[in-house]
C-alpha cells in the first residue's frame, strides 16, 4: 500500500487495486479511516474528531490529484498540511 503523504502523526495511503467507491486510507496511532475521495466521508473506522478535520482540510486541498491517482493508479507523494 503506497503511502502518499504523512503530516502531524497521520498517514494516508492507497492501494492498487481497490473497490469502488474511489478512497484513501488513513492511519493514526491505534485509529484506522477509508475515506471516500469524492464526498469526504468516513466510509469505515473512526478518527478522533481533530484528526478528522485535518485529513478533511488536507483532502480538500488534493481531491482532483487523489482523483487522479486513484483513476490512473499511479501514485506519488503530495505535501502534507502544514
Amino acid at each position: 500500500m503506497p503511502e502518499i503523504c504523512r503530516f502531524l502523526g497521520i498517514i494516508i495511503s492507497m492501494y492498487f487495486d481497490e473497490h469502488n467507491p474511489p478512497h484513501f486510507h488513513v492511519r493514526y496511532n491505534e485509529y484506522r479511516a477509508v475515506i471516500n475521495i469524492k464526498t469526504l466521508n468516513v466510509i469505515d473506522g473512526h478518527l478522533p474528531a481533530k484528526v478528522r478535520g485535518l485529513v478533511e482540510e488536507w483532502a480538500e486541498l488534493h481531491q482532483l490529484e487523489l482523483m487522479t491517482m486513484w483513476d490512473s493508479k499511479e501514485f506519488h507523494k503530495l505535501t502534507p498540511l502544514v
